[in-house]
């Protein structure tokens, strides 16, 4: 039996905002909930994608902040700090990044050390070799995917240049919510 909507296409206009949460896009700018909504999205798939393109670029099993942080570490083929790791990838607590520096360093991919009285951390050549497979595994299945879909560099740098500001507003408001 065929409903009287059958014949009628349904376009993003005709169904509202794309959100988790009508209740939170009732707000004087809604369209920071669908900016929420598709930053869950993106952030779970990016977390996925992390964690199976180390996976298939032959690495061990990692959690998604292990993968960032042997990538972090490897960057520029210099030791970080812990603060250093924990200011860039924005971890508020140190004992998650401590703990996955421990099981890097369990799996040969990482070494820690002191400078000082801070704990650095360094990357092995077996960390370095995975970092540069993953880098082909995600040129290969990521890379070309999103050069596919058109959008100008330029475009892309903005959007991340967006996201970094947004980020920013969650931080601030974060710390002036703690007291409430």
């Amino acid at each position: 039996m065929a409903s009287k909507h059958d014949d009628e296409q349904l376009t993003v206009a005709s169904v509202g905002p794309i959100v988790s949460s009508a209740h939170l896009a009732k707000s004087s700018l809604p369209a920071l909930s669908e900016v929420e909504f598709a930053l869950t999205m993106a952030n779970n798939a990016f977390q996925r994608w992390i964690v199976r393109c180390m996976t298939a670029a032959g690495g061990p099993a990692m959690s998604p902040l292990e993968v960032l942080i042997v990538h972090l570490v490897n960057h520029r083929d210099r030791p970080k700090t812990l603060a250093d790791i924990c200011l860039m990838l924005n971890i508020g607590d140190t004992h998650l990044a401590n703990y996955a520096i421990k099981k890097l360093v369990e799996q040969g991919l990482v070494t820690s050390g002191r400078t000082g009285k801070e704990k650095t951390v360094a990357i092995t050549q077996k960390g370095a070799r995975l970092c540069q497979r993953y880098g082909e595994v995600r040129e290969a299945l990521v890379v070309q995917a999103v050069r596919q879909l058109g959008h100008h560099p330029a475009e892309m740098s903005q959007l991340a240049a967006m996201l970094r500001a947004v980020s920013g507003v969650y931080d601030q408001a974060a710390r002036a919510a703690a007291p409430l």
